[in-house]
């Protein structure tokens, strides 16, 4: 990204002060002067900058001062002190109150540019920790984290679905948390004081799920020794989460259809139908509309079932979602072990905004306890994730399935001009995210600051 970070420059000597300037903005800076404590202070508090470049020694007071000053603000700004009266003991006092670095003159033009950029790295990756930490007191949606647009508008879509009564259908990628979202609505609804029962349609065999659903007469078939209660009717008056609702047979899904209409049961062996009161939510990750058109799907089914449909964003789609929800497994899995969490570093933070996830939440679950377990440290590093993420390129090959911006056919571009505008499309698949539209692209976000700021 391009360097557009807010540099103060604090030096009364307006030769050296207008040099130092004339070098930061020549290397993309935005620059401020002042020449004394007063106007520093005063500066501070109306533009707070990214960085404080400050001269020890100043007409009224010294360099200390605004560096205590600096440290009180939220967040406080990366602080570099230069004096001509350096020594080490200057020097390790300016580092023991909290300067990122300290510089002698005459200057280097070099050396301060380096310092500059490393200082200014430091600064991002202390807001990225603190960023993190207050992630951490966001209060939950029945059992759902994320503060993300695409979340608020889950939670919004839960909360109007809840107060209907019929079936609903949630959609979304594996790992994504659909049973989370079946127990928020249930959480929400009328029914909440009733029973929640979840079963996965692919982990049943399939000679006996009509006995599962509906349950079954005495003699029903070899081994019915005894009759057995269905789950519809453990269900009854609460709601049924029926998972992979895709995997289900054909012939069980003539019968839940019949039960969708009419809310009426017959137990296998049974003779007579019952009444019961149960609201199915179902789920997959699946297309049931191309299993219709492929006739796996029944499609009067489908059009019961879609009469509500939710989907849950994948977490590529949700931005800092990423960093709240690392942090409550690291609280769980560190408190499991008996252990203080330990912090996340900001390589693992940048990390976590670069990849992909194409497991979703489930893969940062795992990938979170591995480095817990495995972390000995007070600080869990790029060594404790698992190998894949560990690969700096792990998000490069997501890239390739984006869509190209521009239409075949279209008029010639200069390459400037397709470039930015295949930035931005990316920045807009992102939703904003420019973390993983950085990463997507395979380049810097100060790359991609760069490229959005020549708009």
């Amino acid at each position: 990204m391009s360097r557009r970070e807010h540099v103060l420059i604090v030096e009364d000597d307006a030769s050296l002060s207008a040099l130092i300037r004339e070098e930061l903005e020549d290397a993309g800076y935005r620059v401020k002067t002042a020449a004394s404590v007063k106007a520093t202070q005063d500066a501070l508090h109306r533009h707070p900058p990214a960085l404080v470049l400050s001269d020890l020694r100043l007409p009224d007071g010294d360099g200390m001062t605004l560096l205590q000053t600096a440290r009180r603000l939220d967040p406080p700004p990366a602080f570099v002190m230069i004096t001509a009266y350096g020594s080490v003991n200057t020097a390790v006092q300016a580092l023991k109150a909290g300067a990122d670095d300290f510089l002698t003159k005459p200057l280097d033009v070099d050396h301060l540019l380096v310092s500059i950029g490393r200082a200014l790295e430091h600064h991002r990756a202390r807001a990225q920790v603190r960023h993190f930490r207050s992630l951490l007191d966001e209060s939950g949606f029945h059992g759902l984290l994320g503060h993300s647009p695409p979340m608020r508008t889950l939670f919004e879509q839960i909360r109007v679905v809840a107060e209907a009564q019929g079936p609903v259908l949630i959609v979304g990628e594996s790992g994504v948390g659909k049973e989370l979202v079946a127990r928020a609505l249930h959480a929400e609804s009328a029914r909440r004081d009733g029973p929640f029962l979840a079963v996965n349609c692919a982990s049943i065999p399939g000679e006996l799920l009509e006995s599962e659903f509906f349950g079954h007469r005495a003699g029903a078939f070899t081994g019915a020794a005894g009759a057995r209660r269905g789950l519809f009717d453990q269900a009854d008056a609460g709601v049924l989460f029926l998972d992979e609702i895709g995997d289900m047979p054909a012939p069980l899904q003539a019968k839940l259809l019949r039960v969708l209409q009419d809310g009426r049961i017959r137990p296998v062996g049974g003779r007579e139908d019952h009444q019961v009161d149960v609201r199915v939510v179902t789920a997959t990750h699946r297309d049931l509309d191309a299993l219709r058109w492929d006739g796996r799907f029944r499609e009067d089914l489908y059009f019961r079932l879609e009469a509500f449909i939710i989907r849950v964003p994948p977490l590529r789609e949700r931005g800092d979602d990423v960093d709240l929800l690392a942090g409550r497994f690291l609280q769980r899995y560190a408190a499991a072990l008996g252990r203080d969490a330990p912090d996340i570093s900001p390589a693992v933070l940048q990390r976590f905004g670069d990849y992909p996830f194409p497991g979703n939440v489930r893969e940062l679950q795992n990938a979170v306890e591995r480095a817990v377990t495995f972390c000995r440290d007070s600080e869990l590093k790029l060594e404790h994730l698992p190998a894949r993420m560990r690969r700096a390129n792990a998000a490069r090959a997501d890239a390739e399935m984006l869509p190209e911006p521009l239409r075949a056919g279209s008029a010639p571009a200069p390459l400037a001009d397709v470039t930015r505008r295949y930035v931005r499309h990316v920045l807009d698949q992102t939703q904003g995210n420019k973390r993983r539209a950085a990463a997507l692209l395979g380049i810097s976000r100060r790359t991609l600051y760069r490229y959005l700021d020549e708009e």
